[in-house]
């Protein structure tokens, strides 16, 4: 069975930096593209930044771009997202999942293997 997991999570002040992991298990992560995503209550999952398997090339919504750097460690077998500048919009539940890496694509209904989500904080 195919699970994904977050970790990283956490509260942090406005401007602070986080590093979230995405680690697989019965899944080769190196394989496939993941994107990450975040979902506040009542609003739908929103892409956020997925990076590709072949060439390791990246995309991210406009509003964390220069500020969010997603990569990929083929040995771990794990994705990271990695948060600088945080703000509290950027408060939310974070997920990781597997589906296609485009502008067009990164959306929640191209994905699958979702995990259960870690939880960003981010006080003003």
């Amino acid at each position: 069975q195919v699970q994904l997991e977050e970790s990283g999570g956490g509260l942090v002040q406005s401007g602070g930096s986080l590093r979230l992991s995405c680690a697989a298990s019965g899944l080769d992560l190196h394989r496939y593209p993941i994107g990450w995503f975040r979902q506040v209550p009542g609003k739908e999952r929103e892409g956020v930044s997925c990076i590709n398997s072949y060439d390791h090339s990246t995309v991210y919504v406009d509003s964390v771009k220069g500020r969010f750097t997603i990569s990929r460690d083929n040995d771990k077998n794990a994705v990271y997202l990695q948060m600088n500048n945080l703000k509290p919009e950027d408060t939310g539940v974070y997920y990781c999942a597997s589906g296609p890496c485009s502008r067009f694509t990164l959306g929640e209904r191209y994905y699958n293997n979702w995990g259960q989500g870690t939880q960003v904080t981010v006080s003003s």
